[in-house]
């Protein structure tokens, strides 16, 4: 695949279409000012839930939560919180998936999570924690009913023997009680149809949201993308080749090609999409406004 094909002639306003944003808990004052602005900016396209990322150590969980909490508090956004079995007890992590349950949290994004030692160390659970992905899902229905998200590898997850090894560990996830799973993000969209073709064909029927990570710099992207097991394709690099010091150009280009990948997976039937946001708004907000969706300022308030 050199690039994506031309859209059709079909109107995305025509279309019943879902979004969803991720955004990470800020680690200063300055990053939370821009959270925040991106809150404000992206919560008026009335996204159906929006996920805030997790990670090991107790100062980073609790910013997770300070993050969910506010966005219950303050606007009339749903959150989805970010849960990892890594570096804890099955009672510590039971701890905080009641507690998100009392300040009304009703929707889970269940992970395995990156060893603390970060992506490329191996994965060693915690002796009296949840042994993986499956394992905290079941944990999570058995203490509240939550809408519980998990990840999916259109290109493999980077510890995985195989893509069917891959698809097992998926479909013990649902039988746990998993209701959507979303992707890993993905540059050519064909790895998404292959999977979802193989996903399908092991009896795996949950929605599969396709995760869109607009490129906000091709760098960082690119070396994300390459510990993550996700192919960046050579027509994808002529892009953004030259570009590097030339930030205006760089974003034009890159709401160009996020705007073509999001209208292919559209015009082959995805009407659901779950963006990347890097807690920074514009980009994503030009490609909802393509989609055809505009704002909605009462989903802002609380």
């Amino acid at each position: 695949m050199n690039a994506f094909p031309v859209r059709s002639s079909r109107r995305p306003d025509t279309l019943p279409l879902g979004i969803s944003f991720e955004f990470f808990p800020p680690k200063n004052e300055a990053m939370a000012a821009t959270l925040w602005a991106s809150i404000e900016r992206l919560a008026p396209l009335a996204p159906r839930f929006v996920s805030v990322t997790y990670g090991a150590g107790g100062s980073t969980r609790e910013r997770t939560h300070q993050t969910v909490k506010r966005i219950l508090d303050e606007t009339g956004l749903k959150p989805a919180a970010h849960l990892t079995c890594v570096a804890a007890t099955k009672a510590e992590t039971d701890a905080i998936i009641r507690d998100y349950w009392e300040i009304g949290v009703r929707h889970i994004v269940a992970l395995r999570g990156d060893p603390v030692e970060g992506i490329g160390a191996a994965f060693a659970p915690h002796p009296e924690g949840y042994q993986g992905s499956a394992d905290l899902v079941a944990g999570i229905r058995r203490i509240g009913d939550f809408e519980v998200a998990v990840s999916a590898y259109p290109e493999k997850h980077p510890d995985s023997p195989s893509v069917e090894a891959e698809i097992d560990l998926l479909k013990r996830k649902v039988d746990a009680g998993a209701t959507r799973a979303i992707t890993q993000f993905f540059f050519d969209n064909d790895h998404y149809f292959r999977y979802l073709d193989r996903v399908r064909k092991a009896g795996i029927g949950i929605e599969i949201v396709p995760g869109i990570l607009p490129v906000q710099n091709f760098r960082q992207a690119a070396s994300f993308a390459a510990r993550c097991g996700t192919e960046v394709p050579a027509w994808l690099a002529q892009r953004f080749e030259g570009l590097d010091e030339d930030v205006e150009t760089r974003r034009l280009v890159a709401a160009a090609v996020a705007v073509e990948q999001v209208f292919d997976l559209l015009d082959r039937g995805v009407s659901e999409f779950h963006f990347y946001t890097m807690n920074r708004a514009d980009l994503v907000f030009a490609i909802c406004h393509m989609l055809g969706m505009r704002p909605r300022p009462a989903a802002l308030a609380a």
